[in-house]
Parts: structure tokens; sequence; C-alpha cells
């Protein structure tokens, strides 16, 4: 990474094999202006196209590799990862050095995969809905090999202390899985539950074979290195990435 603004970036903690490189985008460094401010990446939240445009392209100058972008809509479609194209989906990967799996969030859970062998990599966008829906196990699919060989790593996403949902998001998990229902405290407000996306995530990546698991306990909402759609409607996107090395 050869900006210095690059050094507040996060670099996941998982036993990844050594060619397979990722890392987290925070608000630091970036042209864009308040209450974007400053390196939002995302092109679908009204900021200046040309700041979104100069942003991604220190991206990536300082990785060294070309992100592959997608226009996510909540869904489980996992897409081949390709830098010249931005296809609905929420999921992608790759088995091409030098093109990185690309998602962009700001509460929602990103997760990032690769397998064993650091021959394959993948990336998944997951708010409640797409997690709910199997969004993480399209992707472990998608790649290819046995559960077993795959590692993941959560990143930066709203933290059990501040996740209200209501009675149904709890019930769309539980009636799926009962196990999840661990990852839900009653709130405050009646009929309201405090959800921990970390848990669920784990709990439904587990159930398919998925147990290397690593990351999580960030927040969102409370950290102001990262945007957070629920602290402020109005704001940017910061990008998780996972690419294999040339």
């Amino acid at each position: 990474m050869t900006s210095a603004w690059a050094a507040d970036w996060l670099i996941p903690d998982w036993p990844a094999p050594a060619r397979v490189k990722a890392c987290v985008t925070t608000r630091a460094g970036g042209v864009s202006v308040a209450p974007y401010a400053s390196f939002n990446l995302g092109d679908h939240v009204d900021d200046d196209p040309a700041a979104v445009t100069e942003n991604r392209r220190c991206l990536s100058a300082a990785l060294g590799c070309q992100p592959a972008w997608l226009s996510q809509v909540h869904g489980v479609t996992v897409a081949d990862a390709n830098p010249s194209d931005i296809p609905k989906a929420d999921a992608s990967w790759t088995a091409t050095p030098g093109v990185a799996c690309a998602i962009l969030t700001a509460d929602c859970l990103p997760a990032l995969f690769c397998n064993r062998a650091g021959t394959r990599v993948g990336a998944a966008h997951a708010g409640w809905r797409g997690l709910a829906a199997g969004v993480l196990e399209a992707t472990v699919a998608k790649l290819g090999v046995e559960p077993s060989e795959v590692l993941v790593w959560l990143g930066p996403a709203i933290g059990p202390q501040a996740f209200e949902v209501g009675a149904e998001v709890r019930e769309a998990f539980v009636a799926l899985n009962p196990q999840t229902e661990a990852a839900f405290i009653k709130g405050e407000q009646s009929g309201k539950f405090m959800a921990d996306i970390y848990t669920l995530a784990r709990i439904r990546l587990g159930a398919i074979g998925v147990t290397a698991v690593y990351g999580g306990g960030f927040c969102t909402v409370s950290d102001g290195r990262f945007y957070s759609y629920r602290r402020a409607a109005k704001t940017g996107r910061f990008a998780s990435l996972v690419w294999l090395e040339e």
C-alpha cells in the first residue's frame, strides 16, 4: 500500500495463505467532502461522481489490484469478479490474480472468503435479508471446494448493542435454524430484539461445515472510522476487498 493514509485501513487477522491479500478501507484519505468525508467509495449515495472516481483510482493504486464492483441489491447472486462489469449481485468470487472481490457497506456485514490452498477468493455483502436468504452459503458453494477448506473473515458491521430489529427478523432466522435464537436478546421496546449479526453468520456458516471463521467484534455505528447508515442516513460506503497476488 503506497499511500500514507492507507495505514489506517484494516488488514484481516486470519490465517490465509500468503498470496491471499485483503483489506478494509476506512473514512481516512480521499477527496469527498461532508457528509461523505472523505474516502467514500460508493457511487450510489449522491456523492460527487468525480470524487468517487478519484477515490476508487487511489484505492486501486494503493492496493496494486483491480477492484470488481457490484450493484448490490440484498440478494444471493454470486458473480464472477470482473473489473469491466458491474452486475447486480451481492457476492463475487475469482481465481484470477490481481482482481479484487469488492464489497461496499455501511452497517451490513462484509464477509471475505478464501480456500486453504490460496487459489480462490470471494466476498459477500450480508445485510440481514441477504444473510437470512443464504448469501454466505451461496458464496461458499460458488468457490467449488469443500466447506472444510474455506476460511472466512467477518469485517466491520453494526454491533449487537446497536442492531435493534423487529420480531419478524428474528423469526426469519429462527424458522430456518433454531440455533440462531442465541443471536437475539429482547430489546427495551416491546416486540424488539437486539441482534448479533456476527453470531448469526457463524451459526449459518457452521451449519454447512465452515468452521474456520475469524473477525467480528466491530461496530460501525459506534466506531467513527467507518461509515454507518444507522448513525447518519446520508453517508458514504467503505470497501472490504480480497484478492490473489500475481
